[in-house]
């Protein structure tokens, strides 16, 4: 006989961003993300490039901007499609990354300023979104 078993607690199902065919097809092509950003800013892929980007730059403040704008625009997404605050956010899912990029950054740029509990609360929402993100 086979047991099925289920969460009694009645996490919610995963939510998948639609995504922005026209940002992200930009992006991919190579297209300078501030002008992708300013196009198209609610895609927070444009906003995790640009955080990205001035993290490798060693500009912490302006990449802890950055992933702040896109980490808000992504939660707006988030909450738009149906998210309340907790459930699966999985990386898998490729409309989902620029939110998750953007809160890594964010994590890493709060932790280099010594904002320690803005980095332990991304770090614990990456937890909570895809455990697969965190160590």
């Amino acid at each position: 006989m086979t047991h099925s078993h289920h969460n009694l607690l009645g996490e919610p199902p995963a939510t998948l961003l639609p995504g922005d065919p026209d940002a992200e097809a930009a992006l991919a092509a190579g297209a300078d993300p501030a002008g992708v950003a300013a196009g198209h800013p609610r895609a927070s892929a444009a906003w995790a490039a640009l955080a990205e980007g001035a993290l490798d730059g060693g500009r912490t403040i302006e990449a802890y901007a950055y992933a702040r704008t896109g980490y808000h625009r992504g939660l707006d997404a988030l909450r738009k499609n149906g998210w309340k605050g907790y459930g699966p956010v999985p990386w898998s899912h490729e409309p989902n990354r620029g939110f998750l990029r953007c809160v890594t950054v964010l994590a890493r740029a709060a932790g280099s300023i010594g904002e320690v509990d803005e980095q332990q609360r991304c770090t614990q929402l990456l937890r909570d979104c895809d455990p697969s993100l965190v160590p």
